[in-house]
């Protein structure tokens, strides 16, 4: 074990999702040194045909810089979730600020990558060799903010049971290829496994029909499209649990305020949509967006009772990709 390894062992024990967390860092880190040494050789090459070898590895490293991804979504899901609970909301905000900006130098990098041969090699290796040390700079300040002030004081904020809780919602979001082995193999075992309630024998009277409690959770969670629902106080209160979702809703987000569980940059707009729902000026908002090779039709609906009353906020999303191919007609009789 190398002294890095020995500093973040001394922090949170192998398996714990802060050495998790850290050692991470620490290979993103390494990445990013490789890709400035890639980069500087790359200068040297005067055609991206004599570059064959030295591209292979830049992509390589490119490839794992994408499937980081997951690191960023663990921390803003679950670890930034729990500290807010525990009324620590400051630096989490200002550390999901800065994975946006990260996010940011990441597009233009693989955009960059995505398009190399619409520019001459000396122009591509100059410009890539730029955005390799914006970056490197970028996660070596980031992450020693995390790693010094932020991990530290989640450490002292949640409870073990937290922690537990944590460990299987890293698992359920994912790891990166190049996570350490203690986490994979946690993910790999099941990690730690969630107690459901015990079904209820009785049944829900729902006004059309009666349920009974785990019919209807599963009946939600069967639906091709995922919910959500915010109370009239703006509280995060469900999820839907469907297969293959297309956003990470993690439980640890229960109970916070909906504001906390977006970016700083777009609360206003959540702000806003809530305001028209309880003004009345609005029931329905809707918008759609390509992500990931899905068409994402996102709806929220102003939810309220039967004298009119707001109740809360329900968001409908789902992928219409395939419903945009329909023609025609398919009878049930040909199924």
């Amino acid at each position: 074990m190398n002294s890095q390894s020995n500093v973040i062992t001394h922090i949170a024990p192998e398996g714990h999702p802060i050495h998790t967390l850290m050692e991470e860092h620490a290979t993103l880190l390494d990445f990013t040194a490789k890709l400035i040494d890639m980069t500087d050789k790359l200068k040297e090459m005067d055609s991206y045909e004599s570059a064959g070898e030295v591209l292979s590895a830049i992509t390589g490293i490119v490839d794992h810089l994408k499937a980081s991804q997951s690191h960023y979504l663990r921390e803003e899901n679950v670890l930034f979730s729990y500290l807010e609970k525990h009324g620590i909301d400051g630096p989490p905000r200002a550390m999901w600020a800065e994975h946006d900006q990260i996010r940011e130098v990441d597009k233009n990098l693989y955009n960059l990558m995505d398009n190399r041969e619409e520019t001459a090699i000396t122009e591509f290796s100059t410009k890539l060799g730029s955005l390799a040390r914006t970056l490197s700079e970028l996660l070596s300040s980031h992450y020693y903010k995390e790693n010094n002030v932020l991990f530290p004081m989640a450490m002292q904020a949640l409870t073990d049971d937290e922690w537990q809780e944590t460990t299987r919602q890293f698992a359920e979001i994912g790891y990166c290829c190049f996570s350490p082995k203690s986490a994979l193999d946690t993910a790999a075992g099941g990690g730690s496994e969630r107690v459901d309630d015990k079904d209820d024998e009785g049944l829900i009277d729902l006004g059309s029909g009666k349920l009974s409690i785990n019919e209807l959770k599963a009946m939600l969670n069967r639906l091709p499209v995922e919910i959500t629902f915010v109370d009239k106080d703006d509280t995060f209160r469900y999820f839907n649990q469907v297969n293959d979702a297309i956003f990470i809703r993690p439980t640890a987000a229960i109970g916070l305020k909906v504001q906390q569980c977006h970016p700083e940059k777009s609360v206003h707009i959540v702000n806003k949509i809530l305001e028209d729902f309880k003004s009345g000026a609005k029931d329905e908002v809707a918008f759609w967006i390509n992500l990931q090779g899905k068409y994402v039709y996102i709806r929220y609906f102003a939810v309220r009772d039967s004298e009119g009353k707001y109740i809360g906020c329900m968001e409908v999303t789902m992928d219409i990709k395939d419903i945009q191919k329909i023609t025609g007609e398919k009878r049930l009789a040909e199924s």
